[in-house]
Parts: C-alpha cells; structure tokens; sequence
C-alpha cells in the first residue's frame, strides 16, 4: 500500500522576507503570489488528486483554492496540523529586529531542542504534520495522491522526518514559495521522491 503525498509551501504573501508572519491573521498572498498559486495550479492540471487539504491560515487557503480551481477539484479542506508553527512572542517580528537576539540565532542553530518563547519547538510540529501523514495514509486506498498545502518549516519538518534528518539540520535546505516537495508512504515506510520542485516559474 502507498499514498503519495505532495507537501506544497504557499504562494509569495505580503509579508514575505519582511517579517515572521506566523500564524497572523490578515496575511494575503501579495500580486507576484497570486501568479505564482495560478502558476502553480496550471502545471498541476494533469494530476489527479484524491484530496487536497491546507493549513488555515489565509495564504495556505489562497493557495489550495488556486490548485483546486485548475484541476476541477472540490473545495479544499483545512486541517489544524498543517499550521505554522506556533511562532509565540516573535510574531509579526521583522526579521531585522530578530537578527542578532540570543533566542533567534539559538533556534535557527538549535531546531530539535530549542523552543520559541511563548511558542513550539520544532519537535512539537513534527510531531503534528508526521502524525497527520501517517493517519492519512492508513486510511487511504491504495495508489491515493493527497495534497497538503502548508509553511515552509512544516514541510522541512516533515521531510526531515522521513528522511531521519536531524531537526538542527533543516536549514541546511530550502522550500520556495508555490513548491513542491514529494513523499511516498505505506504499510512499508516512506521514501522522499523530489524536494523543492519550482514548478510556478
């Protein structure tokens, strides 16, 4: 048995490499990400999907809603285990005013043991999505291909865990905007497919 999972990062969004949005409300995907969720939609028309799912957050919705309206899908679902991770004191941080504080510089060193203040660890998110995939795909036919829409640290977390990558190892890769990171699971294990396919440019 094997179900094929597409982890999809969201489009460019108003924020992007400005501040730490997290799990803000009110965050839109921005004009250059709403071409990039089209884009990203047209290069998947061919592929049939089982079910699409996505974080509940604005961008991931945007989206999911853009994949689901070029291949004729029905209205993607949200699911809670796909949010980002839980970013507590530092959201809406720009990123200027976290470089340098001893917190962010031990997260981005530290990711499976550090903790954000007032927030996840890294660990706890995996936990979240790796569950949710694993719960997915014993409960899907055979052959099944789902799509998660979600944030870029979800998916390094959960390719992390499929690949038994050290969490302080996750940055040492990226996920782009409107890309696609592809993971086959069963009754067998799992394997990584592709990682941070660009198909919106």
């Amino acid at each position: 048995m094997t179900v094929t999972f597409l982890l999809i990062r969201h489009a460019a969004h108003i924020d992007l490499d400005q501040r730490l949005s997290g799990r803000l409300s009110g965050v839109p995907l921005s004009a250059a990400g709403m071409e990039q969720a089209a884009a990203l939609g047209r290069a998947l028309a061919n592929t049939s999907f089982d079910r699409i799912e996505c974080s509940p957050l604005e961008r991931t919705r945007q989206t999911a809603a853009a994949i689901a309206a070029a291949i004729g899908a029905p209205a993607p679902r949200e699911a809670d285990a796909l949010i980002e991770i839980d970013m507590g004191d530092w959201t809406g941080a720009c990123f200027a005013d976290l470089a340098g504080q001893t917190a962010w510089d031990q997260w981005n060193r530290e990711r499976g043991t550090a903790r954000i203040p007032g927030g996840e660890t890294m660990a706890e998110a995996q936990a979240r999505i790796a569950s949710h995939m694993r719960e997915i795909a014993a409960t899907s036919p055979d052959g099944a291909t789902i799509a998660l829409v979600t944030h870029s640290d979800m998916i390094r977390a959960a390719v992390a865990d499929v690949i038994g990558l050290p969490l302080s190892q996750v940055v040492r890769f990226a996920i782009d905007p409107a890309s696609v990171s592809r993971v086959a699971m069963g009754d067998w294990g799992s394997h990584l497919h592709s990682l941070n396919e660009r198909l919106a440019v």
